[in-house]
């Protein structure tokens, strides 16, 4: 649960922030998720300057807990708290005290006796983020937990959408993919269906969570059907290394079947964009001249992550404990 801290950050509007912890988006509020895309929207314009930095959290300590292999994250993350001015500093659980036995709430209570001020943490275990909210006073920004949520992610996601359709409300946004595993699709599925977005998941009937239209969402299992009135792709890498047991007959037969292909773009809407949180698996997921091509807006996600980060860095971290 994201717990409520002291002072309030307010926008213009009135919308206010009162939460230490970011942990999933299924538990904001619409303002809440309008107050940090807006304030990413004010910040973005920092990484184009010559001297990419503001003074917004100079004295204040965040620290990356990464329990997974991550580069865009991780990077990410690294980038928005250098470019708010604050401290950061890298762990990681190779050679980190955990491989020795130490328990998560142990090693997050020692970072914690440091003067850490904002941890961030990606963990292979869904509900980690939750558990060390609860167990320390410093901040958590999940990162990824499990096959839980990413918020993150799903915030740059809709950030990016914001930014290129110029509303969410109303759109028709089709999820690809692996949805079962993907952290990713339930935070993007939370916090587009919030914002009023109409939303489709299509896949493997293997790789669908059973009874996933109680979230509001369509289920289709025929992409080129699924493709043909769709505003957004967000095609999703399909999760091998969290799979236990054979989902599909084939990597060729998942492209076949569910790779979003030049050929299959052509029954999309001429305006349609591609979005994909990364790594690309390409000639899999997605052929190398559609990732390419000028519908794709996987670049500009990477950039719009430093500002969406930044925003939840700054949001969270200035909020009294």
């Amino acid at each position: 649960m994201i717990r409520p801290g002291k002072r309030e950050n307010k926008d213009p509007d009135g919308a206010r922030w009162m939460r230490k912890d970011l942990l999933s988006l299924e538990e904001l509020s619409r303002e809440e998720i309008e107050l940090v895309l807006d304030t990413a929207e004010s910040f973005k314009e920092v990484s184009s300057r010559d001297i990419k930095k503001v003074p917004a959290l100079r004295g204040k300590t965040i620290a990356n807990l990464f329990f997974e292999s991550s580069t865009r994250t991780r990077t990410s993350f690294e980038l928005a708290a250098k470019r708010l001015s604050a401290d950061i500093v890298n762990f990681s659980s190779t050679g980190s005290s955990t491989s020795k036995g130490e328990s998560l709430r142990d090693t997050a209570r020692n970072i914690e006796a440091m003067h850490i001020d904002t941890i961030v943490m990606r963990h292979s275990s869904s509900g980690s983020a939750e558990y060390l909210a609860r167990s320390i006073r410093a901040g958590v920004i999940n990162a990824g937990d499990g096959i839980h949520e990413h918020p993150t992610q799903g915030l740059l996601d809709i950030f990016t959408i914001r930014e290129k359709k110029k509303k969410i409300e109303g759109l028709r946004v089709c999820l690809v993919g692996d949805i079962l595993h993907s952290r990713v699709a339930r935070s993007n599925i939370w916090g587009l269906k919030k914002l009023g977005a109409k939303v489709t998941v299509c896949g493997p009937p293997t790789l669908i969570p059973r009874g996933i239209e109680t979230l509001g969402v369509e289920v289709c299992y025929d992409l080129d059907r699924a493709v043909q009135d769709q505003d957004v792709l967000n095609i999703l890498r399909i999760q091998l290394e969290r799979q236990r047991g054979v989902f599909f007959p084939s990597i060729r037969e998942y492209a076949a079947e569910y790779g979003i292909s030049k050929e299959r773009m052509k029954q999309a809407k001429s305006d349609v964009i591609i979005m994909h949180p990364g790594p690309v698996n390409r000639g899999v997921e997605l052929a190398g001249e559609v990732a390419d091509g000028p519908q794709s807006v996987i670049l500009d996600q990477v950039t719009n992550g430093v500002a969406v980060r930044m925003a939840v860095l700054f949001l969270t971290t200035l909020v009294e404990r």
